[in-house]
């Protein structure tokens, strides 16, 4: 085979051809697959470098050659364990040149590097909030006085306040490679002020995810903790577990199923906290004919919250959610939007003063789009747009927001 080592710059692609005019009479040589798969791994063609590699080292299982570019075909197909695997035993080889050990072991230091991950970024932006406060629509409500309706009108405290904001998002991911599992840690607070101060708020969440993937399925676990804090006082927190499960799906679509239980604690109005549970199913699958840079994801879901105290205002409520999720490749930029729909109805009548203790339903749908392009390596350009409507057979219920900011956010 030494007509065909063509020195540090060879012509892969042409190597290749020439090698495969050759596979009738060598069909016994190790050394012709090991050169034959190299001449694969380096043109990008890893499935068939696999395939040439796995016989050169079946015919010689000592070629190490073929099992340096082995690893390395293997690493490139996302089998990082197996890669690293093999290259520590090639490291034990005692005949390994001392250059090639070191190129090697530096290999080996790179990829157990990949199985430990952490990303920290800031996301800085600005934006306008027709409703910063979260206040009903109306300025008036209707009472139910000893039979009769009257009108109410709301003090200045409690209608919409309107105006721009600034906001900032601190985010760090720790993510662990295993060879049987995945695990991550996700930190983010987030905080936004306006003229408003009282319309302020800071979000702090906690998240741990463990994936198990596998062939025929893949199922997550996760768990969380989040706090808000709302013109400067704790308004509210919820722990929240929730497992999902994916089952082999077609060869384009990945159905899922899912449940969650949350604990929702209210720290001004004790009466208010709640067990939520959800049950849910989706399916996520490539649209168009450039199926790898569109994505469309519908889920629906049951909700159950149960009240953890007997005088909660409405009792337990139960309903419904759909979602639809679609992202769009824009050539060095990403749009992604989302559209929900939430229906709940309380079991029992919400306030004797409230529409004759009617039992209370609110509707509430909402549209988020965003826009990411990345500028630099490590700097991205955000452009986010949110409308919001909840409807209600109780006015104070009735309530509509829309937002736009725009900002950068820079990975650490």
């Amino acid at each position: 085979m030494t007509p065909y080592y063509q020195g540090n710059e060879p012509d892969w692609p042409q190597l290749e051809r020439q090698l495969v005019d050759l596979m009738s009479d060598c069909l016994d040589s190790s050394e012709f697959f090991a050169l034959l798969g190299a001449a694969q791994l380096n043109g990008g063609s890893y499935s068939s470098a696999i395939e040439s590699l796995e016989r050169a080292l079946l015919l010689n299982p000592q070629n190490g050659a073929a099992q340096i570019d082995y690893a390395q075909a293997l690493f490139l197909r996302g089998d990082v364990f197996a890669a690293l695997e093999l290259n520590n035993r090639l490291l034990d080889r005692e005949d390994l040149p001392q250059n090639i050990r070191d190129l090697l072991a530096a290999r080996q230091q790179n990829w157990r590097g990949m199985t430990s991950q952490s990303q920290f970024q800031v996301d800085v932006l600005a934006g306008f909030d027709t409703n910063l406060n979260s206040a009903p629509d109306t300025e008036a409500i209707t009472l139910t006085l000893s039979g009769e309706n009257v009108l109410l009108a709301l003090d200045s405290d409690y209608r919409q306040v309107s105006g721009p904001y600034a906001s900032i998002k601190l985010r760090g991911n720790i993510r662990q490679l295993a060879p049987e599992y995945q695990q991550s840690w996700v930190m983010e607070a987030r905080a936004r002020v306006s003229e408003d101060s009282r319309s302020d708020q800071l979000q702090i969440e906690g998240r741990y995810s463990f994936l198990r993937p596998g062939r025929r399925r893949n199922w997550r676990l996760d768990a969380g903790i989040s706090n808000l804090f709302f013109g400067g006082s704790p308004l509210y927190s919820a722990l929240e577990t929730s497992a999902f499960y994916v089952p082999r799906g077609s060869a384009r679509c990945n159905p899922y199923l899912g449940v969650a239980a949350q604990h929702q604690l209210f720290h001004e109005n004790s009466r208010l906290n709640a067990l939520e549970g959800r049950a849910s199913m989706g399916v996520t699958c490539p649209i168009g004919t450039t199926a790898s840079n569109q994505e469309l994801g519908i889920e629906m879901a049951v909700l159950a919250n149960d009240a953890l105290q007997t005088d909660r205002p409405g009792g337990d409520r139960f309903g419904w959610q759909a979602t639809a999720n679609w992202q769009m490749q824009l050539g060095s930029g990403n749009f992604v939007g989302q559209l929900n729909y939430t229906s709940l109805k309380d079991r029992n009548g919400y306030n004797p003063l409230l529409m004759g203790f009617a039992n209370r339903w609110v509707e509430r749908s909402y549209l988020l789009l965003q826009y990411r392009r990345r500028i630099f390596s490590d700097l991205i350009f955000l452009a986010n747009a949110f409308h919001q409507l909840q409807r209600s057979n109780i006015e104070l219920f009735i309530t509509s927001e829309t937002t736009f900011e725009m900002g950068f956010s820079a990975e650490l």
